[in-house]
């Protein structure tokens, strides 16, 4: 499985994306994904994920933008040398596309900064 890094001051996150065909119906133009993201607070200070931003993109352009507080239902907390993982899914109405966008952070001391999620991409791939 492919993976896409990004760091942002002491923030890195990953992303591994996986096609899912058993989820997907070509003849519908539903090609559903799943995305893996782990989030590694690399500083010395607690990190409070408190929103998130996803700008996905298909092969046709279309693009949709996806805002909201914390990653599915959880506003983490994540320790100092700790890690956050979860996953989620997309669907999409073309073969590939990318995802990307942004985190935003908030330390103890209560400065929030925006922990940027690398470009992936999504392709389709049938056995």
């Amino acid at each position: 499985m492919v993976s896409y890094d990004a760091t942002t001051d002491t923030v890195r996150i990953t992303v591994r994306p996986a096609y899912l065909d058993g989820k997907s119906d070509v003849i519908e133009r539903r090609f559903a994904f799943a995305y893996f993201v782990s989030i590694e607070n690399q500083g010395g200070d607690e990190i409070q994920l408190l929103r998130r931003h996803w700008t996905i993109t298909d092969a046709e352009g279309h693009v949709q933008d996806v805002e909201g507080e914390g990653v599915i239902g959880q506003k983490p907390v994540i320790a100092p040398g700790e890690i956050h993982e979860y996953h989620s899914f997309c669907v999409l109405r073309t073969f590939e596309g990318t995802m990307e966008g942004t985190y935003l952070m908030q330390r103890e001391s209560g400065s929030r900064f925006k922990a940027q999620i690398p470009r992936f991409h999504l392709r389709a791939l049938t056995n």
